[in-house]
């Protein structure tokens, strides 16, 4: 058996909301989140009159792209990096205190090289309390980096990362153990 494009079939996904919902998104997304203007608490309202639930004290970097604020939550005092990239055909939620470095993509889908149609496979992404996505980096579906993970600089997820433990390379493996201190004042 060989892989045949023309019989894929999209129709059993569905992207959560209507034609014009959408086009209206892939406006405001190419006008203001996609731009180098620092819009961060503009960014934040345009999320939440899309349908993304928003928490409080979040900063949003410019050049970010969002692939559907309907399938968002983020919680209170994140930091979402310049040209980050949300490709959230499922839901992608982010809890507190969670920073997603520069480049860093997070995508929900993909497909199954084992049909010959390449059939659409998509899953949530979970970024817990704490947890770190370096730049340039890459969650993959279905993936959780639990509470206080750190995905290093360029690296892969392509299973969940455990808690207050650092990961590195392609695939991304352990390296050690994060271990946390106390910030004392400047």
């Amino acid at each position: 058996m060989k892989t045949d494009l023309s019989k894929f079939d999209n129709a059993h996904y569905s992207p959560g909301a209507g034609i014009f919902k959408q086009l209206a998104w892939y406006t405001v997304n190419s006008i203001i989140f996609r731009s180098a203007l620092p819009f961060s608490g503009v960014r934040g309202a345009l999320l939440r009159a899309f349908g993304a639930k928003i928490g409080q004290g979040n900063v949003f970097k410019p050049r970010m792209n969002i692939k559907y604020p309907w399938r968002l939550e983020i919680g209170d005092h994140n930091w979402i990096g310049e040209e980050v990239w949300i490709d959230n055909l499922e839901l992608v939620k982010i809890g507190n205190h969670v920073c997603v470095s520069q480049g860093a993509y997070l995508f929900c889908g993909n497909h199954d090289y084992k049909k010959e149609a390449f059939d659409l496979i998509t899953r949530p992404v979970v970024l817990e309390d704490g947890s770190w996505v370096g730049a340039k980096a890459i969650v993959c579906p279905g993936v959780t980096l639990h509470s206080h993970s750190v995905l290093s600089v360029g690296a892969v997820a392509t299973r969940n990362l455990e808690p207050y433990t650092i990961y590195a390379g392609n695939p991304a493996v352990e390296v050690r153990k994060r271990k946390m201190e106390e910030s004392k004042p400047a």
